[in-house]
């Protein structure tokens, strides 16, 4: 089991994990050494986690979620496959850190007196501005 939160935990077995070879710098290396890690986690069908936690992750991957509802994630940052499966992993589980937090419900306010004023204020003195600007009086 990996611990989201304190509530809300997934299992190893909904995490699917395929190794591809990394891009970049290394020498002959990187041609031969799957070192990238590509983890998979389909997070519209996770049992694990409740309905909205489900539809903020799904909004918070972003481009990295699939259109069947999977998010995937590359990690490629390091040289070796245990450090990038790790940092996969980490993301993950940052990403569903993030969707667990509730956010604050928006409280609606309303313009105080003083704001109201300095509105009413500044459209007094625009007006006044572009009567000035008018041609004035006709004599006939």
């Amino acid at each position: 089991m990996i611990e989201i939160t304190g509530e809300i935990s997934i299992e190893e077995r909904e995490i699917e994990e395929s190794f591809i070879r990394a891009s970049g710098p290394g020498g002959q290396n990187v041609n031969k050494v799957s070192s990238a890690v590509q983890l998979r986690f389909d997070v519209r069908h996770s049992p694990s986690l409740p309905g909205a936690v489900r539809t903020r992750a799904a909004r918070l991957a972003g481009r990295r979620l699939t259109k069947e509802g999977v998010i995937v994630i590359t990690a490629a940052r390091f040289r070796t496959q245990e450090k990038n499966r790790a940092d996969a992993l980490a993301r993950l589980v940052a990403l569903l850190r993030e969707a667990a937090k509730r956010p604050a419900p928006r409280v609606p306010t309303r313009p105080g007196r003083a704001a109201k004023a300095r509105r009413t204020d500044t459209k007094t003195r625009r007006g006044a501005l572009k009567r000035l600007r008018g041609k004035g009086p006709r004599e006939d």
